[in-house]
């Protein structure tokens, strides 16, 4: 049992073009730039970083965007080196098996699955939650939840999972078009709020810039579960703000970040993928942080940051609403709700193509592997969208929100260090992408990655270690025994076996008397 055999990255791309299991190249630069605003603008303005502020860093919390982008753009370097030399769909996961072996790949995929899907439920219920809020601006009451024998059913999420899921089944430019028009909507959205967030700024509200670290309520068992991984370790007294209340909120506030691995993930439907995906994914990425990073500041100017962590869900509306500018909340409500739009868009595809990588390969049934004529995975992109919509409209999802950012840190890690394996293992290759200064940004991706995961909470590493247990499971019950990449050694050393015994009863025939030396030889 070779737990670390690779699979060749010829190998890859000769599946990635196996007929009934291909995937349509149709998207531009443009459409890859989009995509990556896409996820990113909504997930992270309208979610995550009045949330940072108030709970962790305070008027810092540019800096926690800050550190947060510089990772990310680290990691995105390794992405567009591997996705250039790669351009198959399944990001990460591809990556790792072509370097470092099957088991790791299996457990980058798996943990994918975790970003992308728990990613897709929370964003979904978000949804159902701000549709309800729009519809209360305009004097409409409407209940986010129906309650249905007991148990409570957010209709909105089974709504916007549906409608996407549909889109996304009839073709991925159809499913880009729209997403396009979301998109520019919500920009224009986040530069009013701007605008109109620095008319309020206080120059006061930025004193102290990073406050005093201060311990938590309390020190019970409950709070060590919420500090961070990093400050248990280190046997810290739970605590937020000071220095590592910013590493703690650039730990939150990559959530924001995770569209650009989605959007390694489509590398298999892009035109020119050589030079179209650098082009899209640091397009995108430029775009996202200049937008954070003065949203940051507008927020953080209007209120203090002790206003915000009084609220239960500290949002961008919580600011303006403590400003008195009633207007500017049903705007940013209006504009939370089409953000989010978009979003849970591309966590779908991007969920459906990672399974269809691994299904391809056999680690996961080959049959959702399989693609209708319009070049999309209608079967394996309705059952994505069912499991999704099932567990954002039917359960508590709110105790998954770093769950994301665990599993898209640990797949940053990994693409961080496969880029070392993989120049040593394929000096022949010439992406149209390289990672600058050698073996030195590649290194400082992965140790910035590591360290981020650390300042996530306790009991997230707890659900983490579960997550990645199971996953273990899995892939010894089924994976193992189903890899095509298994089948195929099994198939090479059968042949070589035969070939052996062969040429052992030749020898015999001919000169009986040295067959212990011959024996002796082979082996």
């Amino acid at each position: 049992m070779n737990l670390f055999r690779t699979k060749s990255i010829e190998q890859s791309i000769a599946d990635a073009d196996e007929p009934g299991r291909k995937l349509k190249r149709s998207l531009s630069t443009w459409d890859l730039m989009i995509m990556g605003v896409a996820v990113a603008v909504g997930a992270g303005i309208f979610s995550v970083g009045a949330k940072a502020a108030a709970n962790f860093a305070g008027p810092a919390v540019t800096v926690s965007f800050a550190i947060a982008a510089v990772t990310c753009a680290l990691a995105i370097m390794c992405y567009a080196e591997f996705a250039t030399a790669i351009p198959v769909a399944g990001s990460a996961y591809v990556f790792t098996y072509a370097t470092m072996g099957e088991l790791l790949a299996w457990i980058i995929g798996w943990n994918l699955i975790l970003e992308l899907f728990t990613a897709a439920a929370v964003i979904a219920k978000y949804w159902g939650i701000y549709l309800s809020k729009v519809f209360a601006l305009m004097g409409v009451d409407i209940p986010p939840a129906l309650s249905l024998g007991g148990i409570d059913l957010y209709w909105g999420a089974f709504l916007i999972v549906a409608v996407f899921t549909v889109l996304l089944v009839l073709g991925t430019k159809l499913s880009a078009r729209v997403g396009n028009i979301f998109t520019l909507i919500k920009i224009g959205v986040v530069l009013f709020v701007i605008v109109v967030g620095f008319t309020y700024v206080k120059f006061e509200n930025y004193a102290p810039f990073v406050p005093a670290s201060e311990p938590t309520a309390s020190a019970g068992g409950a709070d060590v579960l919420k500090q961070s991984f990093f400050g248990f370790l280190t046997g810290a007294v739970p605590a937020q703000y000071g220095t590592l209340g910013i590493f703690a909120g650039a730990a939150l506030v990559f959530f924001a970040f995770i569209g650009f691995d989605v959007v390694a993930t489509s590398a298999e439907e892009v035109k020119n993928p050589q030079k179209t995906l650098p082009r899209g994914i640091f397009g995108g990425l430029a775009i996202v942080t200049v937008l954070y990073i003065l949203v940051s500041l507008a927020l953080t100017g209007m209120v203090s940051y002790t206003q915000l962590a009084e609220a239960k869900n500290p949002t961008l509306t919580t600011a303006f609403e403590a400003v008195g500018n009633t207007d500017a909340a049903k705007v940013i409500a209006f504009g939370s709700l089409v953000g989010l739009t978009t979003v849970i868009m591309v966590l779908l595809m991007g969920l459906s193509r990672v399974v269809l990588a691994m299904s391809r390969d056999g680690l996961l049934p080959r049959a959702l592997s399989k693609t209708s004529t319009r070049g999309t995975p209608v079967r394996l992109q309705v059952i994505c969208g069912a499991a999704v919509a099932l567990v954002a409209g039917l359960t508590n999802v709110d105790l998954l929100e770093e769950m994301i950012n665990i599993g898209t840190l640990s797949a940053f890690v990994m693409v961080s260090l496969g880029i070392l394996v993989l120049r040593k293992k394929r000096p022949d290759l010439r992406p149209a992408f390289r990672v600058p200064f050698g073996k030195v940004l590649p290194v400082v991706s992965a140790l910035l990655c590591l360290y981020l995961m650390t300042n996530l909470a306790v009991e997230t590493w707890i659900f983490f270690a579960i997550w990645l247990v199971i996953g273990v499971a899995i892939y010894f019950s089924y994976g193992q025994r189903h890899s095509r990449l298994n089948e195929k050694f099994a198939q090479a050393k059968a042949a070589v076996n035969g070939a052996t015994n062969a040429g052992a009863d030749a020898g015999a025939d001919a000169a009986p008397e040295d067959e212990d030396e011959d024996a002796l030889s082979r082996s």
